[in-house]
């Protein structure tokens, strides 16, 4: 065969497999992509978790004008690099078929892509060419040309990490297109740290709790309205309700099958909107007179704002997955523009409410300042079932991250027992971590500042310049970018920062937000 015969022979080959499913497995590409009512829902829930309820902690940091007006503006600013991020993966595609062929689309010209468009196995070409090492580049002008749509999936198979990593392969720096690896490795480092320091949020959560309906138990009516003050009844060390949970968690993190996990996540669902409606209501009633709080809290508490607000806009890691499932993917940005707007407005309506009706009483959870009764217990205990079966959830995005490398590197007699090993290592490891940092709130803002900062602002913007500066950008659109990156950068410093600074100031105080009386 000739080389034009077989060049020709291996674009149509490759045009056919980039426009079929964006999923690797050939058992999945006539499974029906979700809707956009599915896609909206999944978006909005991946955003309901605890950090919802320790944003009236995070209003009373910022002050009750600041607060709401720093949720806005940040809620704009993750939506958009939640935009720039699906810009980016729709601008670098790869493709990988199951004998190893991989495809590269870089580059753009009027309505016609110059694409480097090659059919590479592992060590050589797979058409009688010379050898060819993977890691060479060929000329443009060598480049055969096809339609710049090919440049515009509507399906993109991408995740953070491949488009950090094509975003550097990108970039005018030959250093930083040579360490383009590493984009991949600092995406999956910062995933890995803020997945188990959510695993390490829910178990303070958890403890907090259980710990409350615990001590509250005797004193418990049917009456939500007396104002009668109850005192509770001393148990034992939150620490010690962590470790109780310990075996549940050991046993739930133990299940591999990502479908049998899909149960208990509609079971967690269920559980957290049923209590997050009766919070809702709730606190929205006999809101005292709001002149007593302060419009702008003091500056050194507002980077403990940061943090928690950061937090709560925790599903950056869920957008791509989102977009690659739709059945219609040109729809994603507006229903990703709604979903945030939707969540944006329930966490400032959640936020100021609690504030507005707790006062400077409010806890790191406003699960906490529930009044005691069945009623409101009964939240507690939907809750924490809720945030327990997530706890699996969350902690399955690292263990797949963390588990395949450690068992690629072991004989498949050692595989099985090195999974389980590293699954009982990393759950003792978020355990161990909660309860050496037992306060939830300064946990929210730790974890909200140190990681979810750098994958929610600071990584997209310096995505965007390295993706398209070569194709001309705007002075605007470049400050811009490196405007959120730095103001990103310094919450990442100042909040990780007071976070730190909070707890060593605690020393040896009571740590635990919930040894407080009750007002039912």
């Amino acid at each position: 065969m000739s080389p034009p015969e077989s060049a020709k022979k291996l674009e149509n080959k490759d045009s056919t497999f980039l426009d079929e499913s964006p999923s690797e497995s050939p058992g999945l590409k006539k499974t029906k992509g979700i809707t956009v009512i599915q896609a909206l829902i999944h978006l909005v829930k991946g955003n309901m978790g605890t950090g919802i309820l320790g944003l009236s902690l995070a209003v009373k940091n910022a002050g009750i004008l600041m607060g709401p007006l720093s949720l806005l503006v940040m809620g704009l600013i993750a939506c958009h690099c939640m935009h720039i991020l699906v810009r980016c993966a729709q601008r670098f595609c790869k493709r990988r078929s199951q004998s190893g062929h991989c495809a590269y689309l870089v580059g753009s010209s009027g309505n016609w892509a110059k694409t480097v468009q090659r059919m590479v196995m592992r060590s050589q070409w797979d058409h009688g060419y010379e050898n060819y090492h993977p890691h060479a580049r060929c000329a443009l002008d060598s480049c055969c040309v096809v339609p710049a749509s090919f440049n515009r999936l509507n399906k993109p198979f991408m995740d953070y990490g491949d488009t950090v990593m094509h975003g550097l392969e990108a970039s005018p720096s030959a250093w930083l297109q040579n360490h383009a690896h590493w984009g991949r490795h600092i995406v999956s480092f910062f995933l890995i740290v803020t997945q188990l320091g959510f695993c390490c949020v829910y178990i303070v959560f958890l403890a907090d709790n259980l710990k409350q309906v615990v001590e509250a138990v005797n004193s418990t009516t049917n009456n939500c309205h007396s104002n009668e003050t109850v005192m509770l009844t001393p148990t034992m060390d939150s620490r010690l309700y962590m470790l109780s949970f310990l075996p549940f968690l050991v046993l739930l993190v133990l299940i591999r099958n990502l479908r049998i996990l899909t149960i208990f996540s509609m079971l967690a669902n269920i559980s957290m909107l049923v209590s997050l409606v009766i919070i809702t209501q709730y606190i929205a009633q006999e809101i005292p007179d709001p002149s007593r709080l302060p419009l702008v809290a003091s500056w050194k508490t507002y980077p403990l704002f940061f943090g928690t607000a950061i937090f709560s806009f925790e599903s950056i890691g869920v957008v791509l997955p989102l977009e690659n499932k739709m059945k219609n993917a040109r729809h994603f940005p507006a229903i990703l523009s709604l979903g945030m707007s939707i969540v944006t407005s329930l966490y400032i309506s959640i936020g100021t409410l609690g504030y507005l009706r707790f006062g400077d009483d409010i806890k790191a959870s406003i699960s906490l300042n529930l009044p005691n009764c069945w009623l409101y217990q009964s939240v507690k205990l939907l809750y924490i079932a809720g945030i327990l079966c997530t706890y699996a959830l969350q902690f399955y995005v690292p263990a797949e991250i963390i588990i395949p490398f450690a068992i690629s590197r072991v004989s498949t007699r050692w595989a099985l027992p090195l999974d389980l090993s590293i699954r009982l290592a990393m759950v003792c490891l978020t355990c161990l971590l909660a309860v050496l940092i037992p306060r939830l709130d300064l946990v929210i803002s730790l974890v909200g500042s140190v990681s979810s900062s750098a994958l929610a602002l600071i990584i997209p913007p310096l995505l965007e310049v390295s993706t398209f500066y070569s194709e001309g950008m705007s002075p605007l659109t470049i400050f811009k970018d490196a405007l959120i990156s730095i103001l990103g950068f310094v919450g990442f410093v100042v909040g990780t920062y007071q976070a730190l600074d909070e707890l060593l100031k605690s020393g040896d105080s009571p740590l635990f937000s919930n040894s407080t009386t009750f007002l039912r």
